[in-house]
């Protein structure tokens, strides 16, 4: 396997792994709880 190759996987892990990080920053920031909408549709609630 040349050094390339190498670089390009590890570059690779790298991008997955912030990716994967934002992701689960994300789904900690939403808040607990219930949340209730009102729209044209009518009333929605969703538990968090």
């Amino acid at each position: 396997m040349n050094r390339n190759a190498l670089y390009m996987i590890i570059g690779a892990l790298v991008v997955v792994v912030a990716g994967f990080s934002y992701y689960a920053y994300q789904e900690e920031k939403k808040p607990d709880g219930v949340e209730i909408q009102i729209g044209k549709d009518g009333l929605s609630v969703e538990e968090n």
